[in-house]
């Protein structure tokens, strides 16, 4: 009987104000020395009060926004209480019944919520009988991204992870980078049988730390729900880890990490365990009477998101690999926009009919498709948007080989410069001067009779040491065959 994978994520990502989400202590991800960036209200005091960060609460409205989601008019923070070392106050300030935002969709997967809570603080064990704890962290603002459980493999999985982090970035309200633990994914799982439309038991694996470790979480839950629900067992609902560093069959650790497994930690807990109450020490949310926190006036600081981005693209023509390219990577992505501003700078046909414009179109959609293999295939470092224009302009006017460009562009990498100047300087132009290549060919036809125009043509580019236009020296050739 076939056996149905049912996902829902938990992504926390750490903002990336200044300070903290109730206190002015500093946010500060790299700080080295530890309990440094701490004060009364962050290490849970007596008799402090929190005040509420509200960048941190602009900053998930707006990412509400991006994601088309409802915003609140009305919000409250709760206290979340249970214990561990590292809530150093008994309980977290936390969001329940009265989330920020609610609904939207990401990736095509609909979400449930985003709320605001704070973060802990981060704990090390070195072995032995002791564990440390830094609370630098403690109090850092804490986006929560709840999804619906609709997703049923674990790339889809990944691939909204993914998308969300790049989301996070985009926004600037996040580095979210996952091997900082600045963005850390926890997934419900759940395996099910006939009927095929009902949930199974959920399992939640928590604090994943790559998008890689989120697959094979999953594809690992699967396999040992599947393999209890064939022998007839339950599911328990319960909290688990994932460690990279477990082999499958239980024995050394560390030497076959690509073996990981998932590891009991507790049973779940419920709402009610952490006895949830609003926070008395905290004022209500009227969101709707903060006129800078208006839905409208969120929207107009958006940037040019993902999709937005990708979508535009595609449009230009290039390949769906390439728009992937500078969708994800800001420096390239960066390059390619520069590109796309000098083409269109130096359009020159100003002929209003039909047939020029099309033609004119159809050439700047040549010169966006060679640049773009230029800046995915042949660069290692960006150059200069208006040389690598330049020296698209010059392979398309037959001025240089493809050859010769990656020569110019190998040397503006290197040392920079004017591509037209580098292309005269290296030898790196081609002839198309008639007189000059009937020459070559002339001294070409002379040793050689009756072998095929490829050869010639070859030949010819040798005498000029590369320097003769291939395209006109065939034109010339076939000429003086006729």
């Amino acid at each position: 009987m076939p056996y149905k994978l049912t996902i829902g994520l938990e992504v926390h990502a750490e903002l990336n104000t200044k300070t903290k989400m109730f206190c002015n202590s500093a946010n500060h991800p790299d700080e080295k020395k530890p309990n440094s960036n701490v004060c009364p209200v962050c290490m849970g005091y007596p008799g402090t009060l929190p005040v509420i960060n509200k960048e941190a609460i602009r900053s998930i409205l707006r990412l509400g926004v991006a994601v088309g989601g409802e915003l609140a008019d009305f919000a409250e923070f709760d206290r979340k209480n249970y214990f561990y070392p590292d809530i150093p106050k008994g309980y977290q300030i936390s969001q329940y019944k009265r989330p920020l935002v609610k609904g939207g969709v990401l990736n095509g997967v609909q979400l449930t919520r985003v709320h605001l809570e704070e973060d802990a603080a981060k704990s090390s064990h070195e072995g032995g009988d002791y564990s440390l704890v830094d609370f630098n962290r403690a109090g850092v603002p804490l986006m929560e991204l709840v999804t619906e459980p609709v997703m049923h493999t674990a790339e889809e999985a990944m691939r909204f992870a993914k998308e969300l982090q790049l989301l996070l970035q985009y926004l600037n309200i996040s580095d979210a980078n996952m091997e900082k633990g600045e963005m850390r994914v926890e997934a419900n799982i759940s395996v099910s049988r006939a009927p095929l439309d009902m949930l199974g038991t959920k399992v939640e694996v928590k604090n994943i730390n790559s998008f890689r470790a989120v697959g094979k979480a999953i594809e690992y839950e699967f396999k040992r729900q599947t393999e209890l629900l064939e022998k007839g067992e339950k599911v328990v609902q319960e909290t688990r880890g994932w460690d990279e560093d477990i082999r499958a069959d239980g024995n050394i650790r560390g030497i076959f990490p690509q073996s990981g497994e998932t590891f009991s930690q507790r049973l779940k807990e419920s709402a009610h365990d952490y006895r949830y109450f609003p926070e008395p020490d905290l004022p209500k949310l009227f969101i709707n009477e903060v006129p800078d926190l208006a839905r409208t006036v969120l929207a107009k600081s958006l940037p040019e998101l993902p999709w937005k981005k990708r979508e535009r693209l595609l449009k230009l023509g290039i390949t769906a690999e390439h728009a992937e390219i500078y969708v994800t990577q800001s420096e390239w992505g960066r390059v390619f926009n520069e590109v796309i501003k000098v083409l269109e700078s130096t359009k020159h046909n100003k002929q209003n009919t039909n047939k020029a414009q099309n033609t004119e179109h159809k050439a700047q959609i040549d010169k966006i498709k060679l640049a773009s293999n230029y800046i995915t295939n042949e660069l290692k470092k960006p150059v200069e948007p208006k040389e690598l224009v330049e020296v698209v302009n010059m392979i398309e006017a037959g001025e240089i080989s493809s050859k010769g460009a990656k020569g110019v562009l190998r040397v503006l990498e290197e040392r920079g410069g004017r591509a037209r100047e580098i292309a005269e300087r290296e030898n790196l132009m081609q002839e198309s001067d008639p007189d000059i290549l009937n020459k070559w060919i002339d001294d070409v036809l002379s040793d050689h009779k009756e072998v095929p125009i490829d050869f010639l043509i070859g030949e010819v580019m040798k005498k000029s040491k590369g320097r003769a236009n291939p395209v006109a020296v065939r034109e010339l050739i076939e000429k003086s065959k006729v």
